[in-house]
Formats: C-alpha cells, structure tokens, sequence
C-alpha cells in the first residue's frame, strides 16, 4: 500500500499500443501520476520467441521500477502478458497488473456462439489463449488471425501518417475467411494497439461488435489502489522510450492528448 501520493502507476508496452488502457485508466483516476514505458529497441514483440520476451520483459521492468518506484505496474501488451507476467510477478516487489485477450466479455455478448481474435502471432498461439476459451468460451467456436499490419497501423496513425485502409478489411477478412466466419459478431482485439484503430475496423467490419481488456484493467488498477493517496490536481506525465528519444518527435502531440509531455530514455 502505496502512501506516497507521488508514487506514478508505471505502464510498459513494447510501443504505443498501451496508451488504449492508460486512457481508461485515466478517466477514471484522473490526478494519479503516470509514468508510460515503450520498449521501442524491442519493438514488435509479436515476432520474437518466447525465450527472448521471458529475458527481456522482467529485466526491463526491474530497472524501470528501480528507476521510478511506482505503486503498481500494468504489462499493458498482450503478448508480454501472455508469455512472461509470471515471471515478472515473481521478479518485482510491486503489485503487477496484466492484459489478457477479452474472451469472457466477447463470450458473454456474441448471439452466434463465432468469436473472432485478432492479435500478434505469438499471443494467438499461446496455449494460455486455449485456456481462456475452455474456462469462458467452451462450446464457441473462437477464429484466430494474426494481424502484425494492425501494429504498424497505430503507430502511424498517432504519427499523423497516412494508412492504406486495405490494412483493415484485410485484417477482418483474415476472420471471415475462416469456416463459420460469416457468423462472427464480435471479434476480440487481443492487442492493446488494436483500440487505437477500432473506427478504422469499425468502417471495414460495419456490423461487428469489438471487445478490448481496457476497461476491466482500469476496474482491477483502482480496486488495488483504492484508499490510496493521489495529488490534488493532474501531474504531468512521463513516456519513457528504450529507442532514440528524437524518433519520438512526430509522436509528440498525440501523447499530450494522454497527458504525457515529458520524453525520457530509459
């Protein structure tokens, strides 16, 4: 139990893609200081093996949470989660709150029993996914694509960078392809870069209901921190990257709309 009123929630994602549960979080804990950590050097994590992400996450978050002594820390990447939050639990003295691909929530809203996830190709191969499905989704039938393309796509778009819409409707028609997959009415964006361009999916896939974790993140973050100290007012929060600080500049202006005006290296 943190009383530092000071102490920042730390969230950690291999890129932009965790500013969709740091946004939630947000409105709901508007004065609580925010420290955002991109492992850009490691970016995209989606193709790296599972021994690489296991290596480097825990040793990341160590010397982050050395650095900023936040009270609690959000792995806010799927595929991070997936693989290595264990480990991280087992490594940090700090609570560690995690990101898992919303089966439950897409289950208990889809009227066909066809679930839909899209996420990296490491979270979609994770027994863990396999897990989810039989605890929450058992009987459904849940089609899985890998759309690496959906990352690229909300990095560029924060960056103000045109994007070709054929990214989108070729990352659902990777779904509808499949057996059953004209009866998908909610897909999954077991990604947190995924929420970034839910209106471009949106457009692609008119009809379909999208689920994300952010939500439920932000519930879990204020029950852990509830009864804990916040400064009076909103601080000004730091995004801290692994890559070169100038190749952040573009990005700038979209991480004030979060709140996030100070750029550090880690």
């Amino acid at each position: 139990m943190s009383n530092d009123p000071t102490a920042p929630l730390l969230f950690f994602d291999s890129g932009i893609g965790g500013l969709s549960v740091l946004n939630e979080v947000r409105r709901a804990l508007p004065n609580a200081p925010l420290v955002y950590a991109a492992d850009y050097a490691g970016l995209p994590y989606g193709t790296k093996s599972e021994a690489e992400i296991m290596a480097r996450v825990p040793a990341l978050l160590g010397r982050l949470v050395e650095r900023y002594r936040p009270r609690l820390v959000t792995i806010a990447c799927n595929t991070a989660c997936t693989i290595a939050l264990s480990h991280v639990r087992a490594a940090l003295d700090v609570p560690v709150v995690g990101t898992v691909p919303a089966i439950k929530p897409a289950a208990e809203s889809t009227r066909t029993g066809v679930i839909g996830l899209l996420g990296t190709a490491a979270t979609i191969r994770q027994s863990y996914v396999d897990r989810l499905q039989m605890a929450h989704a058992p009987g459904m039938n849940l089609l899985r694509h890998a759309a690496p393309e959906l990352v690229h796509a909300a990095e560029a778009k924060l960056r103000a960078e045109a994007v070709d819409p054929r990214v989108y409707t070729d990352a659902m028609r990777g779904l509808t392809n499949h057996p059953d997959g004209d009866h998908l009415d909610v897909t999954v964006l077991g990604c947190t870069h995924f929420p970034l361009v839910q209106e471009e999916l949106s457009i692609a896939a008119p009809n379909m209901r999208f689920v994300d974790g952010a939500a439920g993140i932000a519930r879990r973050i204020c029950h852990l921190t509830d009864g804990q100290s916040w400064p009076n007012e909103p601080t000004d929060g730091v995004f801290v990257t692994t890559g070169p600080v100038a190749e952040l500049e573009s990005l700038r202006p979209a991480l004030a709309t979060f709140g996030l005006t100070q750029i550090k290296a880690l």
